[in-house]
């Protein structure tokens, strides 16, 4: 490299600001395509987001946020994230790593002793113990339990006692099977701070980022916002209302706080959460984790000598594992049960947030590698294609 492109590299990296700026042509194709997907039927509304350096480029929403009532899609609607509520669930248990009240790496059950008492279905011990590591990367044994009438209706403390008298599924650190670990790690969360779970997302991670539109519960002010769940009719090829469990009746009737999957949020919210994590830990002047702590909860981890795609409630692009296709190798986010997504590339500092309230409707992926794909081009970064039979693991 000659000297003056050696000092323009080294000033991208010293000053990202520098950074080229998105192209805005390419940040303008961004709705068309939206509405075109609505079109297709691949969703009834979408809401997109693009950050770069901390700050919004792109905000928009497309189509419709319920169809019968003729409510149009907005961009402060609100949208349960499901899963994507894992990727904050893993920060509030950096959040006391930092404090060091928790660590990632001891027997989780120096602070939830039940942990030292689970079994293998054989019903011998594990050989090693579970740590707060593994419940946040799915490598615990602890798998998806069976849905029962009380789910939602009991406390997160009742609910992980529940989920530990059933065997392991195998060997911890041996395996990986996505299920409920981050649940557990949930009230591990309120062992160790002392606070409710719901208060400590509140208090430590909500409120200092300005996210005042991220809850468990909705109230009717929030619930009037709520996009609309739709699936697609099986005879009829249209979008029909579909069920949402965290839907409750009215405001009146609260679901339990689910650190694997319980939170509604908004696009711009979510924008800022993934903003301060892309900025190693820290937004418009507020720290929220060290850089220590967001290299460690975002590094895929091993389990039985195998490398994942999955870290501490973060999904990872690997050079063979690729969650988001679109998005290039080492880049980081998560995805939810009804097609939501939000997605980190930590060298170039640029955020992605689809919202959309699908389920079981064809091609609804499709929409999101069009937006992402376009937010590439917009970086003029070039993403090179999964090779043939490297399909991304969940």
């Amino acid at each position: 490299m000659n000297p003056a492109a050696f000092v323009v590299a080294s000033a991208l990296l010293l000053f990202p600001a520098l950074l080229p700026a998105l192209d805005a042509t390419k940040l303008a194709a961004i709705h068309p395509a939206m509405e075109e997907a609505v079109k297709a039927k691949q969703a009834a509304g979408i809401v997109t987001l693009v950050m770069e350096n901390g700050k919004v480029v792109h905000h928009d929403a497309a189509g419709m946020a319920d169809i019968a009532k003729g409510r149009a899609m907005e961009k402060d609607a609100l949208f349960w994230i499901a899963s994507m509520t894992k990727s904050i669930n893993g920060t509030a248990v950096m959040v006391l790593v930092d404090e060091g009240k928790l660590s990632l790496d001891e027997p989780a059950s120096k602070w939830l002793p039940e942990l030292a008492k689970v079994k293998l279905a054989n019903g011998s011990a594990p050989e090693k113990p579970i740590t707060l590591r593994m419940l946040l990367s799915h490598t615990a044994g602890i798998a998806f339990p069976r849905r029962t009438p009380s789910d939602g209706a009991i406390s997160l403390k009742a609910y992980v006692a529940s989920l530990l008298k059933t065997p392991l599924a195998f060997q911890p650190g041996s395996s990986y099977e996505y299920g409920f670990g981050p649940t557990v790690a949930g009230r591990i969360i309120e062992l160790a701070s002392g606070m409710k779970y719901e208060a400590f997302l509140q208090a430590k991670i909500f409120a200092p980022l300005g996210m005042k539109d991220t809850m468990f519960n909705p109230d009717d002010a929030h619930r009037v916002r709520i996009a609309r769940t739709y699936k697609m009719d099986d005879e009829t090829h249209e979008l029909v209302p579909g069920y949402n469990p965290f839907v409750t009746s009215d405001a009146s009737v609260t679901h339990m706080p689910e650190p694997a999957g319980g939170l509604f949020s908004t696009a711009a919210d979510m924008g800022r959460f993934y903003a301060m994590i892309a900025n190693g830990g820290e937004l418009d002047g507020t720290r929220i984790l060290t850089e220590k702590s967001v290299r460690d909860m975002t590094t895929p981890v091993t389990a039985g000598g195998k490398q994942l795609n999955y870290a501490c409630g973060w999904q990872v692009n690997t050079q063979t594992q690729r969650v988001n296709s679109q998005m290039p190798v080492g880049s980081f986010g998560h995805g939810g049960a009804f097609a939501t997504n939000g997605c980190i590339d930590p060298q170039s500092k640029i955020v992605t947030v689809y919202m959309v309230q699908n389920v079981l409707v064809p091609d609804s992926g499709k929409p999101k590698d069009a937006f992402q794909h376009l937010v590439m081009e917009a970086a003029a970064i070039k993403v090179v294609a999964v090779p043939a039979g490297k399909k991304a693991k969940p």
